[in-house]
């Protein structure tokens, strides 16, 4: 019997990603506060896997009633010289941050946290990719960062975005990248002893 996904996240990009192999996920919005001094001081790989963590089980508890379902939860940060690079939160940090990537290379990690509620078991994983950036001109930073794209992804750009034409190379898992790695929710599926068909029933579609 295939299982309800349930997305603790409101990113449009994770949405999308399990659309695109037939998953119609149920969002369910999180809330928690990612700023707490606690999670700030951790590094950016156990800050993630921390949120991803503290995602779902929120929403595991605000929504008890939830059966049958694996609730999926995710954070995305990028490193950068073994600094934390979240959100930029503003169009002023987003010229910031793409002047300092512009040319360098960094990490992108995503982690995840899977809770299947009937067993009440839970599995996390972390999915991290390296990240090279082009010489971006300063034209080209102020007209990225006028698409508002920016100001509220992790690192401060996106693969799936106007950021594209921006990254050079990446060596790891696109979809990860994107914010939701596909290979990672696939092991861990296996890890909690589901087969994958059990999230994504044969002949899906979109």
């Amino acid at each position: 019997m295939s299982k309800q996904i349930v997305l603790a996240s409101a990113s449009p990009s994770r949405k999308k990603l399990l659309e695109t192999i037939g998953i119609n996920p149920i969002i369910k919005v999180s809330g928690v506060d990612e700023e707490t001094p606690e999670l700030l001081a951790l590094s950016p790989a156990d800050l993630v896997i921390a949120l991803a963590i503290l995602k779902a089980h929120t929403v595991r508890k605000s929504y008890p009633e939830l059966t049958n379902s694996l609730i999926i939860g995710c954070d995305s940060t990028f490193e950068f010289e073994g600094q934390n690079l979240g959100k930029p939160g503003s169009a002023e940090a987003a010229i910031e941050r793409c002047r300092l990537l512009s040319g360098k290379t960094g990490y992108l990690h995503t982690g995840h946290c899977v809770i299947d509620t009937d067993q009440g078991i839970e599995v996390s994983d972390i999915s991290t990719s390296k990240v090279t950036f082009a010489k971006m001109t300063e034209n080209e930073i102020i007209n990225y960062v006028n698409t508002g794209e920016p100001i509220q992804v992790a690192g401060g750009f996106t693969l799936d975005g106007h950021s594209a034409p921006f990254i050079t190379h990446i060596q790891g898992d696109p979809s990860g990248i994107i914010g939701l790695s596909l290979p990672t929710l696939r092991k861990i599926t296996i890890n909690l002893g589901l087969e994958w068909s059990a999230v994504v029933p044969a002949g899906a579609t979109r």
